[in-house]
């Protein structure tokens, strides 16, 4: 198989991105199934490259054919691998679920701006250089924008432009970060930035520190992490709940980048501030979904939450962790985006205006709408037997060694159970609670049932990664080993043993 195909999660939204546009006025379903067909295709390409890397050593494609460190390079190696194919995965059934509901006709140019959303995060997770890591970064967040503001509002248009400003200045700490970083080792390859690193004198290592520290500030702020956590809930509440399920990937790419930096480059050292920081995100994230008195509250805080706890077990950089990381980094995804979905559902088939967290009289896909929210529930909360509760044990039984285990132990219980009693609340209010106002006339049409495909596709795949929860987790054990390894990361980049001991 031609190591061409590495560069093709990234070709292929480019694409189909473009072709959408030509559609955007006129037989605009044709733009949607463009964008559809690009999602499954992604998909299939994720799951090639998957196998192709399982077990392998990592391998490097040279755009161009300019040798590293010198042109730009795309690495493919476990990690990477899964990442592809968790963002199809997703982004396949946002994109099903827009064109089901109708929301990518409330504006000209959303498949346009979702696939070059697509191209940013898979050329994040793909990139060995951190400036093309900025330039990726600056990609997808440039197709946020627009699409935060898909479907327009005046509240929307608020969030949005806070959103914009904060993001504006996280890209330049990320400037300054690279110019120190390039500065002091002299490159911007990942790789032979590890060698060089290695090496640096003790002069330069204050620099060197400096860089890396700003560096997991950025990425700090991509996965929304207290002190640069506040504009997550904002934004993702304001946003329509399909673009924020699409969203949920977003902050998996500063996790994604804090994991390859530190393991790679800077070690644990750069990242001593991300565990106690993640510790305090998670019990304000699950506070404010018992605090949450809407449904995209609710949603967005439980997904401040549980990055949160993706976060403090990526802090324990140990072999055992980073499993444990990896296999809640997918569940987390999955569970995030159907919650998201599920809103969009309930706020567009129940007869009340909003997504407020209140009884209604009963109405047709009440009952359905339950079932799946109760379920959802289960997953995201981390209750036996989905995925979510598989998670949290490999994330507590990897913290039993760390400093600070009773901590970890305490937040992450004591935050669970705030996370099933704001889900139970909301869940009761909704579909249990009577209501004293007319009933729904029984003339008014039933839902769409089909648009609630995507939503259970994902509930499938909850169950699914529980299921398969032994496979699963050899291959996230495999992929920390080898992030654990970067002998082999660059080999492959640069074509030559690691020089670290080098004068």
């Amino acid at each position: 198989m031609s190591s061409t195909l590495i560069a093709a999660p990234i070709l292929l939204p480019v694409l189909a991105g473009t072709a959408t546009l030509l559609f955007r006025r006129r037989r605009r379903a044709i733009g949607a199934g463009i964008s559809m067909m690009s999602c499954a295709g992604l998909l299939a390409i994720a799951a090639l490259l998957l196998a192709r890397t399982y077990g392998t050593a990592p391998e490097a494609y040279a755009l161009g054919d300019w040798p590293a460190p010198f042109g730009i390079v795309l690495v493919l190696d476990q990690l990477a691998a899964m990442m592809l194919v968790l963002t199809a995965l997703l982004g396949l059934a946002v994109s099903v679920h827009t064109a089901l509901t109708g929301l990518d006709r409330k504006g000209w140019h959303f498949h346009a701006l979702f696939q070059f959303q697509l191209l940013g995060v898979n050329g994040a997770f793909l990139t060995g250089d951190l400036f093309n890591l900025f330039v990726f970064f600056e990609v997808l967040l440039i197709a946020s924008y627009g699409l935060m503001l898909h479907g327009q509002g005046a509240k929307r248009l608020t969030a949005g432009v806070q959103y914009v400003i904060i993001n504006l200045v996280g890209s330049s700490v990320f400037l300054v970060a690279l110019g120190l970083l390039y500065g002091v080792t002299g490159t911007l390859n990942m790789a032979d930035m590890a060698v060089r690193a290695a090496t640096l004198p003790d002069g330069d290592r204050g620099l060197l520190n400096a860089g890396a520290f700003l560096l997991m500030l950025v990425f700090g702020l991509k996965a929304a992490l207290l002190p640069v956590h506040l504009w997550l809930p904002r934004t993702y509440a304001s946003t329509a709940p399909a673009v924020a399920a699409m969203f949920a990937i977003m902050t998996k790419v500063g996790a994604y980048a804090i994991i390859r930096t530190a393991t790679l480059i800077f070690g644990d050292a750069a990242g001593a501030f991300l565990l106690p920081a993640a510790l305090a995100t998670m019990v304000l994230g699950y506070a404010g979904m018992l605090a949450a008195r809407q449904l995209r509250d609710l949603a967005a805080f439980g997904l401040l939450g549980s990055t949160a706890t993706l976060l403090a077990a990526i802090a324990l950089f140990d072999e055992t962790a980073m499993t444990a990381a990896l296999y809640y980094l997918l569940h987390t995804t999955l569970a995030a985006g159907v919650l998201f979905l599920l809103v969009d559902l309930v706020v567009g088939w129940r007869a009340v205006e909003g997504a407020d967290i209140v009884p209604t009289p009963a109405y047709k896909g009440k009952i359905a709408l339950g079932v799946m929210f109760f379920i959802t529930a289960i997953g995201f909360a981390g209750l036996p037997p989905l995925s979510g509760f598989i998670g949290k044990l490999l994330i507590l039984a990897a913290a039993q060694s760390a400093p600070l285990a009773p901590w970890i132990w305490g937040i992450v219980l004591v935050t669970s159970l705030m996370g099933i009693v704001a889900l139970a609340r909301a869940g009761s209010t909704l579909f249990w609670k009577s209501d004293t106002s007319p009933p729904i006339p029984a003339s008014r049409a039933a839902p769409d049932y089909a648009e609630a495909a995507p939503v259970i596709a994902l509930l499938a795949l909850l169950a699914l990664l529980a299921a398969a929860a032994g496979p699963i987790t050899a291959y996230t054990q495999a992929t920390a080993a080898q992030l654990f390894e970067r002998q082999a990361y660059i080999t492959a980049v640069l074509g030559t043993p690691d020089r670290s001991t080098a004068p």
